[in-house]
């Protein structure tokens, strides 16, 4: 007899990540859920977003790590309510552990909550965690051929944000490769060009995230 495990656990996430969406719209909350490699900025780009964003939204941050706290302190020095999960070596945050961390932040006081996934660019995005929106981060260090080697996460990204762009002239980092293999992949996605290090083009990326907000 065959057992299907995958099947089973997979209709166990689906079930939390509907109940997921439907404790965000009882709140009126939007929850973006940020995907990429560990290295590319992503706390970073969180921090001084939520820096930037202080006077205009309130935002809350459930972090994914296989261990420690380093960044959901990095959250909160910021200024912003953070929730750290540690998975103990899953390469992913599942839907029930995010329900855990939605009941456990003040969200009668937020705005939107950005869900910080684990830093891996293959298991998050198979993982439906009721958020209202994927965001991509794909920084210049990593190479130009990320998009064709894994095209699932780029291909369900709702943005697409190319971090670190003040190295590029630093690194062998072909763009309009990347560019192209996102069309062919992705042609609704919206593609910006940012440094959270420097603050270049990060009004571009606040300019889509307000936008999405009043869309809501």
């Amino acid at each position: 007899m065959k057992v299907n495990l995958n099947t089973r656990i997979l209709s166990k996430n689906e079930q939390a990540a509907e109940q997921n969406r439907v404790f965000l719209a009882d709140h009126k909350l939007a929850c973006l859920n940020l995907i990429s490699s560990p290295g590319s900025g992503k706390t970073t780009l969180l921090a001084r977003t939520i820096t930037d964003l202080k006077d205009k939204l309130r935002i809350g941050v459930i972090e994914g790590d296989i261990k420690t706290d380093y960044d959901a302190q990095r959250i909160r020095a910021a200024g912003a309510a953070a929730i750290q999960i540690e998975t103990e070596g899953a390469c992913h945050l599942s839907a029930p552990q995010v329900n855990w961390a939605l009941n456990n932040l003040p969200v009668n006081d937020l705005d939107l909550v950005f869900i910080e996934n684990v830093g891996n660019l293959v298991c998050p995005s198979a993982f439906d965690l009721g958020e209202s929106g994927r965001v991509v981060v794909l920084s210049i260090p990593e190479g130009d051929d990320k998009p064709a080697k894994y095209p699932g996460t780029f291909a369900n990204a709702d943005v697409i944000l190319i971090n670190k762009i003040d190295l590029i002239s630093y690194l062998k980092f072909d763009l309009q490769r990347v560019l192209s293999d996102i069309a062919v992949l992705n042609s609704k996605a919206i593609i910006v060009q940012i440094s959270a290090a420097t603050g270049q083009g990060m009004q571009s990326w606040y300019d889509w995230l307000m936008a999405r907000l009043a869309s809501r």
